[in-house]
């Protein structure tokens, strides 16, 4: 087969895969998880497989293991999380009020510059705006009420992504053998290095950055919540997750937290204990956490991660943001080797004979 039509035929192969991605969108949530899940807990199954465990009883009892673990975080924080994020749906009205008065002062004088005459435009634009964000949260505390139909996605997540997830560790190395079985001979071996370099990025990030990222969110909420912060545990946790982007999950809960603390008290004091929170958690992130448990293993600049987090959301939504990243593991890996092909080959050296 001459390259051009090896690249037709993965050209179609791609497209076809992408066209299937949008078809099925709305059912692949439950085996795309269960494939993360068994991605990720597959090493804990062939260590019990060496062991001498068959695979299918190693399979039930690793997962019955992390469902355990991931009820109880649930059954722990779910009860936490609604009732703060239903109390501050709540008081957003009031929050706008609030804010608009601590910034009074400030408006005063920006109307004085801007309109001598004494017009009272930002004022009125304050107001409509208010009322505008006012309704914005009503609307979205109504949909949360509503979802019923979000309701039954969930259920069917948890009916069928264990079982997904049990049957893809119990066969795993039947897959991996049925695809070393497609590869055409005389490229499996650079195929199957291209895979290697794909996984090596892919657990370095998922057991290295998520890793770090749950540490930062339990710590954040801790101490937020410790500090008496409104919201607190929310916004903690919400900033240790987006730290599997470096910087961007600590400089929100930065800035969040920090408005949240002034609005809450209008004490400068109390704002710069929880901005602390964040200050001091990066330094420890940068210095200690990433270092030893990411290290240089991932490879993934955080600009492309967080391109193609917006990019899958975007598209795809909560089924991209679960893609994205092994998405973005492939397509570092495929360009770096498209570049070592491109300089090695005699258009990048010059050859006259190519």
């Amino acid at each position: 087969m001459t390259a051009q039509r090896h690249f037709i035929f993965w050209g179609l192969a791609l497209a076809s895969f992408i066209l299937l991605l949008f078809v099925f969108s709305e059912i692949l949530l439950p085996f795309i998880l269960g494939a993360v899940i068994a991605y990720l807990l597959n090493p804990a199954v062939d260590a019990l497989g060496r062991r001498k465990i068959k695979r299918g009883p190693a399979a039930l009892l690793i997962l019955g293991i992390f469902s355990v673990i991931v009820g109880g975080l649930l059954a722990v924080t779910l009860p936490v999380i609604t009732r703060e994020v239903i109390e501050l749906c709540n008081n957003i009205p009031a929050y706008l009020d609030r804010l608009q008065d601590l910034l009074a002062p400030q408006r005063a004088r920006l109307e004085a510059f801007l309109y001598p005459e004494g017009t009272p435009a930002l004022n009125e634009i304050a107001k409509e705006h208010a009322g505008t964000a006012a309704t914005a949260a009503g609307v979205i505390a109504g949909g949360v009420a509503q979802g019923g139909q979000a309701l039954l996605h969930v259920i069917g997540l948890i009916v069928i992504t264990p079982i997904v997830a049990y049957f893809m560790m119990k066969e795993w190395p039947r897959i991996i053998a049925w695809g070393k079985d497609l590869m055409p001979p005389k490229r499996k071996d650079t195929i199957l290095g291209l895979f290697r370099e794909i996984d090596t990025k892919l657990s370095g990030f998922i057991r290295g950055q998520v890793t770090v990222a749950l540490i930062l969110a339990v710590s954040y909420a801790i101490a937020l919540s410790v500090l008496g912060l409104k919201y607190g545990f929310v916004i903690g946790l919400a900033s240790g997750l987006l730290s599997i982007i470096p910087m961007v999950g600590s400089v929100g809960g930065l800035f969040v937290g920090t408005l949240a603390a002034w609005m809450q008290t209008g004490e400068w004091q109390f704002a710069l204990a929880v901005a602390s929170v964040f200050i001091i958690g990066q330094i420890i992130e940068g210095n200690l956490l990433t270092p030893k448990i990411v290290g240089d293993r991932v490879g993934l600049h955080p600009l492309w991660i967080f391109f193609v987090l917006m990019a899958g959301a975007s598209l795809l939504g909560f089924l991209g943001l679960l893609i994205a990243v092994p998405v973005a593991a492939i397509i570092s890996v495929l360009a770096a080797f498209a570049i070592r092909q491109y300089k090695a080959s005699p258009f990048y050296k010059g050859d006259k004979r190519g």
